[in-house]
């Protein structure tokens, strides 16, 4: 099996979509000898967050010494993102010969597993396969009941920030998705809770106890914010001082989060020195989140697509560029609230909106999008194509003298980066 078929044999049972349940992935796994068994996690759940916080922790454990297996989703330039060994993508070829592997024990089964169980049980086997001693596990959706729940009890449960998305699969409050996200808390094992929401800590902590499970917070009444710009932020967290290049007023909490999360595996024997964590912050890389892709014009690429998520990088927005208005890029899912997020933008100050179609068969069509940004008084412009609509917000930004946020999903990424990229030439 080549890359390139191991990549349409995945998709070709994206029709099955996500199926509640958890009986396929360990039918599975059980086929291939519990892979996930011989690894130790850092299970984490979320709805925004999670990705910055997978990506730091993952980068302090690395700077720590361990041998770190990380896996998030989705991905943004290529599949193999969504799978790292001590911050390595997996090769093409290792990819294919691990989905050979799992395809010859998905084929036998009556209940075929569906496209994100098959990615999770490749991850299981490359991990093993690398003698990962840390795997930081992100959980795709929800938590009770997503495929990557059925580890044995993790190191450490960590829930991130919880905000209404996916609520016809999670529920339509912000307990009910909180109750999902919580299943993934196990006997025994601690749990963090990074997010500020009280609904949503309250059920976390009721689970935690029911679970006997130790329930951390990270102290943000100790947290500082020292300096914060397109390129960064640097802060302190009980009274250490910390630097991340990753940039959005959100930043801090994520990092003062990781930090906390340290503490944590240290308190458990885990050997993680501040100096791995200072080093580890630093290094850390995160595409498409409030990501600085050019300096002249200043364009910046943020893939938040839900209410919460597109607050925070219009929150970021206002802060770094004060009194200034904005021009934006958009492209989002057909599913997602894009009605709030083009209110979000209209409350924050864009004065224009140049809407595109991403390469997905959910997307929503530009002209659809650009009537729902007039409706709230944004002028809006339906573009042809991604590269076209980078054409012509770049020419906007530089003639107005404005910054140009490129908003929305993560799928619109590729495209839009390498379109700003060949319009404006990348910065050495």
């Amino acid at each position: 099996m080549t890359y390139e078929e191991s990549i349409s044999y995945i998709h070709s049972v994206s029709w099955r979509g996500s199926l509640p349940g958890l009986s396929r992935i360990r039918e599975l796994c059980r086929r291939l000898g519990d892979p996930q068994d011989s690894l130790r996690f850092i299970h984490v759940a979320g709805t925004n967050g999670k990705g910055s916080f997978c990506t730091m922790l993952e980068s302090v454990l690395r700077r720590a010494g361990y041998r770190t297996g990380l896996f998030t989703s989705p991905f943004v330039l290529s599949f193999c993102e969504r799978m790292r060994v001590c911050g390595r993508d997996i090769e093409k070829d290792e990819f294919a010969a691990v989905t050979e592997l799992v395809r010859e024990c998905a084929d036998g089964m009556d209940d075929p597993p569906t496209e994100f169980e098959l990615i999770t049980a490749i991850a299981f086997e490359f991990f093993k396969r690398y003698g990962c001693e840390l795997v930081v596990l992100e959980v795709g959706m929800g938590g009770r009941l997503d495929s990557t729940n059925i580890i044995k009890p993790p190191v450490l449960s960590v829930i991130t920030e919880i905000s209404l998305d996916h609520t016809s699969q999670l529920g339509s409050t912000v307990e009910a998705i909180a109750g999902e996200k919580a299943g993934i808390i196990k006997d025994g094992s601690p749990v963090l809770f990074t997010g500020t929401d009280p609904r949503a800590g309250s059920v976390i902590k009721e689970a935690a106890r029911a679970h006997g499970s130790r329930y951390y917070e990270p102290d943000y009444g100790s947290l500082r914010v020292l300096g914060s710009s397109v390129e960064g932020n640097r802060f302190a967290y009980k009274g250490r001082e910390y630097e991340t290049r990753l940039a959005g007023v959100y930043q801090p909490k994520n990092a003062a989060s990781v930090a906390c999360a340290a503490d944590i595996l240290a308190s458990l024997g885990y050997e993680i020195a501040n100096d791995a964590v200072c080093a580890g912050l630093y290094d850390a890389v995160w595409h498409a989140r409030f990501e600085l892709l050019c300096r002249d014009p200043v364009i910046i690429y943020d893939g938040g697509h839900n209410p919460q998520g597109v607050t925070a990088a219009f929150d970021s927005m206002g802060t770094y560029f004060p009194g200034v208005g904005i021009t934006a890029l958009s492209g989002v899912m057909a599913d997602k609230d894009y009605d709030r997020a083009a209110r979000i933008a209209a409350e924050h100050g864009t004065l224009r909106v140049y809407t595109v179609r991403p390469d997905n068969p959910r997307a929503l069509s530009a002209e659809a999008y650009a009537d729902t940004f007039r409706r709230h008084g944004v002028e809006a412009i339906p573009c042809a194509n991604v590269a076209d609509g980078v054409r012509a917000a770049v020419a906007d930004a530089k003639a107005n003298g404005r910054p140009l946020l490129i908003f929305g999903s993560l799928y619109l990424y590729a495209e839009a980066s390498a379109a700003v990229f060949e319009t404006v030439g990348r910065e050495k």
